[in-house]
């Protein structure tokens, strides 16, 4: 039982060091003309970028800042259903990984 316990603490300890490497890399995608997207490495976006061509610049900003708030809280949501599916599945259930 502890020889359980110990390796399901050296899992999260590598989960969450490997989430925070994830964090460090930053990925930039811009292919798409007129906007350009900034996601680290863990699926979390850091910015979203719109020409002043596609909307009102004086509503640019705020637009901006609010995609990425609604694109990371629409990635949690997702993130914790698959989470409830994994354990209706009879998945792993340890704290702190979900």
């Amino acid at each position: 039982m502890f020889d359980q316990m110990k390796k399901l603490m050296e899992l999260k300890q590598q989960a969450d060091k490997l989430k925070k490497e994830l964090e460090k890399i930053v990925i930039e995608y811009n292919e798409v003309r007129g906007i350009k997207i900034k996601l680290n490495g863990a699926q979390m976006f850091q910015s979203v970028e719109v020409e002043d061509s596609w909307m009102d610049p004086k509503q640019r900003a705020r637009f901006q800042t609010e995609m990425v708030k609604a694109i990371n809280m629409a990635i949690k949501k997702s993130q914790k259903e698959a989470a409830m599916q994994m354990q209706k599945a009879g998945g792993f259930n340890i704290p702190g990984l979900t």
